[in-house]
């Protein structure tokens, strides 16, 4: 599969979690495995993005780099707005959803379409 196709796939992915935070926000509940959450190595992007198709000179780049380090930063604050919603402190799941989280998310795919226009 091409960058382009990894990147299109994983922008719906990450789009998909919006509606399962704001679910978990307003149950208190989750499904998810929050410290499996944190990490982002076992998501599909997060695995292409750590395997071993993406040439090393993709992997050398400005925009993996970019992504990589969004791509956690997206999942260090799903993890902690999980952890925040089940623990009952809706308040501060709503703030770092409404901040935080939109903050990431949208860098996270500022980047990646970057990087998507930048790999034709």
């Amino acid at each position: 599969m091409s960058i382009e196709d990894e990147i299109t796939k994983a922008i719906g992915a990450h789009g998909v979690w919006k509606m399962r935070l704001r679910a978990a926000i307003d149950t208190g509940k989750t499904d998810a495995d929050i410290a499996d959450v944190a990490k982002d190595n076992l998501c599909a992007f997060g695995k292409w993005l750590y395997g071993p198709t993406i040439p090393a000179a993709v992997s050398a780049g400005a925009d993996y780099a970019t992504a990589r380090k969004l791509h956690a930063d997206f999942h260090k604050c799903a993890a902690t707005i999980l952890e925040c919603a089940v623990t009952g402190n809706k308040a501060k799941a709503d703030a770092l959803f409404a901040g935080d989280y939109v903050k990431a998310s949208s860098s996270l795919t500022a980047a990646m379409m970057k990087w998507k226009a930048d790999s034709h």
